[in-house]
C-alpha cells in the first residue's frame, strides 16, 4: 500500500452505517385509501407509508381487493401478492389515497437537522433530494464507507475511524512516495484534511488508469455546499528537474462524489512518464512533491 513518506500507514477498518435521514417508522398496515375518519395529517401520513419498505408511497399506489396498499416497487418484490392478507394484488390502483396525498403539505424529513420548509406531498421528495440540510456522505475514497452525517460529525469520523491526517492552515506540502510506479492499475488513495477560513477541505491524491495511460491526479474538495465552495479557489504545483506543472481551480463540494470529480478530470493530472521525470528518472521509486494553497475569493 502506498503511503506518504512522512505519514503512517492507514490501518484496516470496518465501515459503520449511520442512518440519520429516516423518517419515523410506522409498523401498522395501511388501510384503504377511501377509509373515513382521517382526522390528522399524521394519520394520513401513516396511511401513505408503505407497510413493506416503510417509505412514503407515490403514484401509482397499489391496493389488494381487501384495501391494503403498498408502493409500486414493493409490488414487484412481493410477487404480486398482498403482504398483509396474501390476496393476489392484480392491477388495482388506490386513486382515493393518491388524491388525498395531493392535499397534504408536510415538513421536510430533515426538519430535525434545521430545514424549516414545508412542501406539498408530491414535491416534497424532490426538495429532499436537494435539501442543503440533508446528511453528507463520507468523503473518504479508499473504501465504500457508508457513514453519513453533518460536517463536524464527518470530520471526527475521518480523524478517528479513517485515521486521516488533519492540518490547520491554507498552504500544504504533500510528499508522495510509491515503491513500484508501474503498478498503477491498483489504484491508491490518500486523503488529507485542512482547516482554514473556518471550513474544512480535503486534498485527494491517487493513481489510476486514464484509458490505457497510467496517471496520477490531485484535487481538492470542500466539506460543505457547492454554493459555499464557489467562494474559494486553490492551486496545486508539482515539479522537478527545472520543470513544473500547475493547476488552479475551484474546490468541488463533497456533494459531488469522489468518482464524479475524478472522472471529470477536474484537478492536476500527471502522466506517469512526466511523473518519473519529475522524480529524477528513477524507475524503481516515484517521489512527487505537491505543494498548494487555498484562498478565499474577494
Amino acid at each position: 500500500m502506498d503511503v506518504p513518506e512522512t505519514y503512517p500507514t492507514e490501518p484496516e477498518f470496518s465501515t459503520v452505517s449511520m442512518e440519520t435521514d429516516r423518517v419515523p417508522s410506522y409498523k401498522s398496515s395501511a388501510a384503504s385509501g377511501a377509509k373515513a375518519g382521517i382526522s390528522s395529517t399524521g394519520s394520513v401520513h401513516e396511511l401513505l407509508e408503505c407497510p413493506v419498505c416503510t417509505n412514503s408511497m407515490y403514484p401509482p399506489i397499489h391496493q389488494c381487493p381487501n384495501g391494503h396498499t403498498l408502493c409500486s416497487s414493493c409490488k414487484l418484490r412481493v410477487h404480486n401478492h398482498c403482504p398483509t392478507c396474501r390476496q393476489e394484488l392484480g392491477n388495482i390502483r388506490c386513486l382515493a389515497l393518491e388524491k388525498v396525498a395531493e392535499s397534504l403539505e408536510l415538513p421536510c424529513r430533515y426538519h430535525n437537522l434545521g430545514c424549516l420548509e414545508i412542501h406539498p406531498y408530491y414535491s416534497k421528495l424532490k426538495h429532499e433530494q436537494l435539501c442543503r440540510f440533508r446528511p453528507y456522505n463520507c468523503p473518504y475514497a479508499g473504501s465504500e464507507c457508508l457513514v453519513t452525517g453533518d460536517i463536524p460529525m464527518l470530520v471526527a469520523h475521518l480523524k478517528n475511524d479513517h485515521k486521516v491526517d488533519m492540518h490547520d492552515g491554507c498552504t500544504f506540502n504533500h510528499r508522495y512516495v510509491k515503491p513500484n510506479p508501474h503498478e498503477v492499475e491498483n489504484a491508491t488513495w490518500m486523503l488529507t484534511v485542512f482547516s482554514c477560513y473556518g471550513h474544512y477541505f480535503c486534498l485527494h491524491f491517487e493513481a489510476f488508469l486514464l484509458g490505457m495511460a497510467p496517471v496520477y491526479m490531485a484535487f481538492v474538495r470542500f466539506l460543505g455546499e457547492d454554493s459555499e465552495a464557489r467562494h474559494f479557489g486553490y492551486s496545486l504545483e508539482v515539479g522537478g528537474n527545472g520543470r513544473k506543472l500547475t493547476w488552479q481551480g475551484v474546490p468541488r463540494s463533497i456533494r459531488d462524489s469522489h468518482k464524479k470529480v475524478r472522472d471529470s478530470y477536474d484537478g492536476l493530472i500527471i502522466h506517469r512518464t512526466m511523473a518519473l521525470f519529475f522524480s529524477g528518472g528513477d524507475l524503481h521509486e516515484l517521489k512527487l512533491r505537491i505543494t498548494g494553497r487555498i484562498w478565499k475569493e474577494q
